[in-house]
């Protein structure tokens, strides 16, 4: 026995020494309790088994370097929603004055909220099914729900992905194939489309080229060949980057996560040398102070930072499992955060310079049809010419001039002005046309490109950019449903990966019909905001009030070395849970007051037209909203009333290489303690506590001794000498 022991202590010193049974069995020979006495299992020895577990235990995969890791949780927070969400709230709810309600409740909702994830990952070391079994087995179910979310923001996010790689390679063409409305023959006539001609090059292309939509969601139409040929590319990229773990996706994480970047400051010089692009920014950063005090505003901003970190989706927790105990993840949180943050307000300016572009080419097209309506009227004496000021040249007539001999022709026509059908070309009202989404990627961007030189290229860019931001959070959702399926149920990696992305594929079928973009619009609405925002709620109670605040800190200045601020104390404690819990308000509100909806394109009128969801419509809705919710309640309810066990009522000692893990098996307080002493309970010279349903990572167990400093177990990990085997 080593000399450093109480046994050998107690020999050299009439000082009483209390023995604990963890003191006794730290210092054993390293001994696999299977091929013992102390199996009190039953259970035969699994050589091959045994070696799986050894593996789990102690070779958990870790990423190859620090920058790997930050590129991985940089690519899954900054997604595409950085590039066309951010921009429309931006344009949308005041301009420059939005980015202060938005970094505000960046700092008290979005960092702490985000420090907590990743730091409760870190810690146990398990995807987001382990870690809240183990921090809370009653609130289980949230683990489960995070995985069902994760699986329905894939199932469409990939579609997206998938319309990019269509646009990706239509670009190898000059002119690109969107840039002008084809011509059609009616009879020996050549005529232009007459859906295009109402519409727009860009706009026909995207409706009737890209997804060939039809008029309702009801109308099925069958597949769209094309896109299901792209819905299949996609997933095959999204399976060959999962299918290693960490292994291949933290390789393509280099990639992925670096060229949008690249991408984002080309487009930003190229659109500073375009004409109007000032006019653009200029928009952007004025700012309309009266919208701050517009609660609307505030609910965007709140949820556009839940969604832009990716908060209770699992895929932040899966990540950072993969990270040694001593990682700072404290400082991860932080310039995580703020590189989402700063990458979202440099696509904006990227957009904007591209808008004020694309403002001033179409204020110039509406001034020149404008123009040639006037001379029209003035050949046929509609108009006079006394009308005109003399300094007004038609051959190079400027927006300043027409503005000028529009108020002129309202004032004097103003009984019959309307019959005249002007419009004002004013550059305002263009910079004020509002897009996002698919609208602002697929129409408005790509009309921009069109006029731009070597068109082709900036539009490949573009669009392999799309694919790699895509590409990104879609390896984080995708490790928000794999890790915490492996961890927990052991399964195969790559097998597991496989079978996942062909399931994904089959079921999105859905999407690629011909009323795919409505059930993406559908999805992308109802399906995870509501669950996502219980959860996240959940996640937030399940450490700061049932764990205990004050010892998840005390935990984290134990891992981290250093304590954290006392600002996350107040925030997760009282801060976090209030405004999640309004935001979960206004959304509920939001959904009453306003009946679900879509846009649709109607074909004979080249327009969209808003319709409500019809009844079957409404009843995927409200299923997807209650499916992606109910692992909460349901979990909660079975272990509650001991339907099933939580694992947290049991002990099995393992031996494994010199350390000792708390593991699970059935047996009661004073049996284990009986079994190992070989005593009965009354003759034990240290009874044990009282059994608590669960123990939060690092806390003290039944079987701690105050004179054993190291002999700290929590439940299921021992904190051993090196920060890896503390868990």
């Amino acid at each position: 026995m080593p000399k450093n022991s109480k046994v050998t202590q107690r020999e050299h010193s009439s000082e009483h020494v209390t023995e604990s049974v963890a003191d006794l069995l730290a210092h054993e020979e390293p001994v696999d309790y299977k091929r013992s006495v102390l199996n009190v299992t039953g259970e035969t020895w699994d050589k091959q088994k045994d070696g799986e577990e050894d593996l789990d235990a102690e070779n958990r995969p870790a990423w190859n370097s620090k920058l790997q890791y930050i590129l991985a949780q940089i690519g899954y927070s900054v997604g595409l929603g950085n590039v066309w969400r951010f921009p429309y709230l931006c344009q949308k709810n005041g301009g420059g004055a939005y980015l202060v309600p938005y970094l505000v409740l960046l700092i008290i909702i979005g960092l702490p909220l985000f420090f907590l994830e990743l730091a409760v990952g870190q810690r146990i070391r398990r995807g987001s099914i382990g870690v809240w079994n183990y921090i809370c087995p009653r609130l289980g179910g949230i683990g489960y729900a995070s995985c069902l979310v994760c699986f329905f923001v894939g199932l469409y996010y990939n579609v997206i992905i998938g319309w990019s790689i269509f646009y990706f390679f239509k670009s190898f063409q000059y002119p690109l194939p969107w840039s002008e409305c084809p011509i059609v023959k009616n009879g020996s006539v050549a005529v232009v489309e007459t859906e295009c001609e109402r519409s727009s090059a860009t706009t026909y292309f995207w409706y009737r080229e890209t997804l060939d939509i039809s008029n309702s969601i009801s109308e099925s139409g069958g597949l769209n060949w094309k896109m299901t040929l792209c819905l299949l590319v996609a997933w095959s990229l999204v399976g060959l980057a999962m299918i290693k773990g960490i292994q291949s996706s933290g390789k393509v994480m280099y990639f992925s996560s670096l060229f949008p970047y690249v991408v984002l400051v080309c487009f930003l010089v190229r659109g500073l040398l375009l004409r109007g692009a000032v006019d653009g920014i200029m928009h952007m950063f004025t700012p309309k102070l009266d919208k701050m005090l517009d609660p609307q505003v505030w609910r965007e901003a709140a949820t556009q930072v839940f969604f832009a970190l990716g908060l209770g989706f699992g895929g932040v927790i899966a990540f950072s499992s993969y990270n040694k105990q001593d990682n700072n993840c404290h400082f991860d949180a932080t310039l995580v955060s703020f590189i989402n943050f700063f990458t979202s307000v440099l696509a904006t300016l990227v957009v904007f310079a591209v808008l004020g572009f694309k403002a001033n080419i179409m204020n110039e097209k509406c001034v020149v049809e404008n123009a040639e309506k006037i001379l029209g009227y003035l050949n046929t004496n509609v108009l006079s010419h006394d009308l005109i000021p003399p300094h007004v040249n038609f051959s190079h007539l400027t927006a300043k001039d027409y503005n000028e001999m529009y108020r002129v022709i309202m004032t004097v026509k103003e009984g019959h002005f309307k019959e005249l059908g002007l419009d004002a070309c004013l550059l305002e009202d263009e910079l004020n046309k509002s897009v996002q989404g698919t609208g602002l990627a697929f129409i408005a961007f790509t009309e921009a490109m069109t006029h731009f030189p070597a068109s082709p290229f900036w539009s490949v860019m573009f669009f392999l950019m799309l694919i790699n931001l895509g590409l990104g959070s879609m390896i984080g959702t995708m490790s928000g449903i794999t890790t915490p399926i492996i961890d927990t149920f052991k399964v195969r990696k790559e097998v597991f990966t496989v079978g996942c992305c062909i399931f994904a594929f089959v079921v999105g079928l859905i999407f690629v019909q011909r009323s795919g973009n409505y059930f993406v619009t559908m999805f992308d609405d109802y399906s995870a905001t509501l669950p996502l925002t219980v959860v996240v709620i959940l996640e937030n109670i399940a450490v700061a009030w049932i764990y205990g605040t004050n010892k998840f800190m005390q935990e984290l200045t134990e891992m981290l070395g250093f304590r954290p601020y006392q600002f996350y104390y107040y925030t997760w404690k009282y801060v976090s849970p209030i405004c999640m819990a309004v935001l979960m308000t206004a959304s509920i509100i939001q959904l009453g007051v306003s009946p679900p909806g879509y846009s649709a394109w109607i074909r004979e009128e080249a327009a969209e037209k808003f319709l409500f969801y019809p009844t079957w419509a409404m009843a995927i809705l409200i299923s997807l909203i209650i499916l992606a919710s109910l692992p909460l309640p349901l979990v909660f309810i079975l272990r509650q009333f001991h339907l099933v066990s939580d694992g947290s009522n049991a002990l099995s000692v393992t031996y494994k290489k010199g350390r000792m893990m708390k593991d699970i098996s059935n047996l009661e307080d004073n049996d284990e303690t009986r079994f190992i002493l070989s005593k009965v309970p009354s003759e034990t010279p240290s009874p044990m506590p009282t059994h608590r349903s669960y123990l939060g990572p690092g806390s003290n167990s039944p079987m701690e001794m105050s004179t054993a400093p190291n002999g700290r177990y929590g439940s299921g990990y021992l904190l051993a000498s090196t920060p890896e085997s503390e868990l």
